[in-house]
């Protein structure tokens, strides 16, 4: 699953995510970190789910980060969207792809969040949430 995690400054210098994996042995992935003087956030795919995700969860939290459930990092207007393609072949983690439709598909599982599809796609129809 991925989340989103926001972070004081104070709580940035902190292991978190390294003493989360060693509590619990599960794997974390960093897709996306902003740090700033006031504050941070970070994008992570968690590898597990059931108890042992919701487990993660609450210790996230518990160690004072907000923390924000994500379905997808990407949405596509489908009002916008012509379905020209523009976004599929740039994909780095091939997440984007035509329907049986042909219309565009994202793959949540495999979006990264890099944002290449949006600086793609000409009638702007792709939006990073």
């Amino acid at each position: 699953m991925k989340v989103k995690l926001r972070y004081s400054h104070e709580v940035a210098s902190k292991p978190i995510l390294a003493e989360i994996i060693l509590k619990t042995g599960l794997l974390i992935n960093i897709l996306e970190a902003k740090l700033t003087p006031k504050e941070g956030e970070m994008v992570i795919d968690i590898a597990t789910q059931g108890s042992a995700l919701k487990n993660a969860l609450q210790q996230l939290r518990s160690s004072g980060l907000e923390v924000i459930e994500l379905r997808s990092l990407v949405e596509v207007d489908k009002g916008l969207c012509i379905s020209c393609g523009a976004c599929i072949s740039p994909c780095p983690s091939k997440a984007i792809s035509f329907d049986e439709n042909l219309d565009i598909e994202i793959d949540a599982k495999r979006c990264i969040g890099c944002g290449i599809c949006v600086k793609a796609c000409p009638r702007r129809a792709i939006q990073l949430i």
